[in-house]
């Protein structure tokens, strides 16, 4: 219950020396600042980095053909060899748990030779012979028609889904895309939509200078047959990539005459094990947030029990009448109790809101300067600034303790001969 007597009398011991009691606030709420600040510059870099993933399917493995090493089966090492089309097929029969099997062609290359013409326009592109299920695996936002279908695949149709740099290079601002042909290598492809990368490393100038035609179509063009250049391999949710990697690879050396013990023959490159260990450094970050910060804190907790002690000290022959009058130790005691949590909430409080108040500043100059590499959106959420309160509140009676103990064991005697 409200006791307005208590309560006047907390202000009144806090202000009777203000600047002992600010710079016993201080140190809380410096305490409790740090900590904020250090989750949330953890929070921004851990936002950075996922937006670099961006959408992009992690649980994947991408996979590629090398150069053997080993001789087998009367074959010589140093053997160079293609993934086909039957390896797909025997990968996604024989390896359980897949979701996405992608094979992939491609050809040109940002800064190479121009090897796209439309019209008076020409320029140097990534061109890739895909299968629709890529969309999933490296998302993209189509921003106009469409992306390559199963019918395209079905039936061989030489159609382009071009990138917002390819429009920009090759078309007049303003002119109608859809249904105009573009020459790749010589061969026509009609136009059906285009795109825009969603993830960061996207929206640089190479990600957006891409072409995706059905990979039927990109075999048939350019004589490719049933060769595959590389496979994007995207596992089921509850499976992870990384456990079935050795199964997939071991699959590939048999199609292909590999010797087993060939580690480099194969070469791939796992985006779920780099997500786990980005993933690791995030939780050992936020540990190393949450240590320094309370370490901090604890400083500033010290602090409050010892200006807890010199104010009982102080205050001996006040709480010597108190007793003489019979108030109940335990009056006594919550009174201490009640000082100590009040400091420490109030100026953990003042922590926190001079906290909020940087973060938002440093978010309002990235809004204003563009987004920062590797820093997005630091924040906090609810659940950390409640969890703050609840330190507060556990430091206050921690810090508030010793203090109240000290002070119920004064005998109402000795403490009315204390001058």
């Amino acid at each position: 219950m409200f006791n307005k007597d208590r309560w006047q009398e907390i202000i009144e011991v806090l202000s009777t020396n203000v600047f002992r009691t600010l710079a016993t606030a201080f140190g809380v709420g410096w305490g409790i600042f740090i900590l904020i600040i250090l989750l949330a510059a953890g929070k921004g870099l851990e936002n950075g980095i996922r937006a670099d993933f961006g959408d992009i399917a992690t649980n994947t493995m991408f996979m590629w053909s090398r150069n053997t090493t080993k001789p087998y089966k009367g074959l010589p090492k140093g053997r160079n060899y293609r993934f086909k089309l039957e390896d797909v097929m025997a990968i996604n029969e024989r390896v359980p748990g897949l979701r996405f099997i992608s094979p992939r062609n491609q050809l040109g290359g940002f800064g190479g030779a121009n090897n796209v013409i439309r019209g008076l326009n020409a320029g140097a592109f990534n061109v890739y012979g895909d299968y629709p299920e890529i969309i999933k695996q490296e998302p993209m936002t189509i921003t106009s028609g469409r992306f390559v279908n199963q019918n395209d695949i079905n039936n061989n149709r030489k159609v382009a889904v071009i990138g917002d740099g390819v429009k920009n290079e090759l078309y007049d601002k303003g002119e109608d895309i859809l249904g105009s042909y573009i020459k790749i290598q010589g061969v026509n492809f009609m136009v059906v939509g285009s795109y825009k990368k969603k993830n960061n490393n996207g929206d640089g100038e190479e990600g957006q200078k891409e072409i995706f035609v059905p990979f039927t179509a990109f075999s048939q063009a350019f004589n490719m047959g049933n060769d595959v250049g590389w496979m994007a391999i995207t596992a089921n949710d509850g499976y992870s990539i990384s456990s079935m990697k050795e199964n997939i690879v071991n699959v590939v050396k048999e199609n292909r005459t590999i010797h087993p013990a060939d580690e480099r023959a194969v070469g791939y490159f796992d985006l779920y094990e780099q997500f786990n260990r980005v993933e690791s450094l995030f939780g050992a970050l936020r540990w190393v947030a949450y240590f320094v910060g309370v370490l901090v804190l604890l400083s500033g907790i010290i602090g409050v029990s010892n200006i807890m002690l010199i104010v009982i000290k102080e205050r001996t022959k006040e709480i010597g009448i108190r007793r003489a009058l019979g108030e109940d130790p335990w009056s006594i005691k919550k009174q201490i109790l009640m000082e100590s949590i009040f400091l420490t909430i109030m100026s953990g409080m003042a922590g926190i809101i001079f906290g909020a108040a940087v973060i938002y500043g440093i978010n309002a100059i990235l809004d204003a300067v563009g987004p920062v590499d590797m820093f997005v959106n630091p924040s906090v959420s609810l659940s950390v600034v409640v969890g703050a309160l609840g330190i507060l509140i556990i430091s206050g009676l921690l810090a508030g303790f010793i203090p109240a103990q000290s002070a119920i064991k004064v005998r109402p005697i000795e403490a009315l001969r204390t001058e």
